[in-house]
């Protein structure tokens, strides 16, 4: 199997992939080991971990809090602060995500819904693309946890949060990018 893929689109710059080879293939991700033709003509033999995609939601309330999970993540041997966030299901669009995992994570929906860009988490291995959004004018609701999801729900001051990031105490790369994004975007608002 041999493609070409644009790399800059602005300097015609390309890369091939001359070949692909499975190694696995899960219920959420697909590893490959892809040759491929960089732009500067060298070959190599990358790992790639395919993901669909997700998107993270930085929900802040009338009194500037933001929701933000402790969630138990056994991959980072612990607890994590994080925004409220899933993968997109199903090739749904990314805005769909946003509000379908702040409802079911956070038991909240919102009137308001503004993009943040998207934030690529891991590109020297992981095709992952995690669309931002800030949601506002929020109302309670219920939440609807999946069984295999340990998380608290916890809403704090949007200064406190962006100290979070800066500490490292707010350690989830999604959740420090779209909290500084949304603080930026506040601050430029007033």
């Amino acid at each position: 199997m041999t493609s070409t893929v644009p790399v800059d689109e602005a300097t015609d710059t390309f890369m091939s992939i001359d070949s692909v080879t499975r190694v696995f293939s899960g219920r959420v991700i697909q590893v490959n080991v892809e040759r491929v033709r960089l732009p500067n003509d060298s070959v190599a033999d990358l790992e790639i971990i395919h993901h669909p995609g997700g998107a993270a939601v930085v929900a802040i309330d009338r009194q500037q809090r933001v929701c933000l999970l402790r969630q138990f993540r056994h991959a980072a041997n612990g607890w994590l602060w994080e925004l409220p966030a899933g993968k997109i299901d199903n090739r749904e669009p990314p805005l769909q995500t946003a509000q379908r995992e702040l409802a079911e994570e956070a038991g909240v929906t919102a009137r308001k819904w503004e993009s943040l860009a998207d934030y690529v988490s891991s590109p020297g291995v992981f095709t992952e693309v995690v669309h931002l959004y800030l949601a506002t004018e929020l109302t309670e609701g219920a939440t609807a946890l999946e069984e295999h999801e340990v998380l608290e729900v916890h809403w704090k001051p949007l200064a406190e949060v962006v100290a979070m990031a800066c500490t490292g105490e707010l350690r989830d790369g999604k959740s420090v990018v779209g909290i500084f994004r949304a603080a930026a975007r506040l601050a430029a608002a007033t």
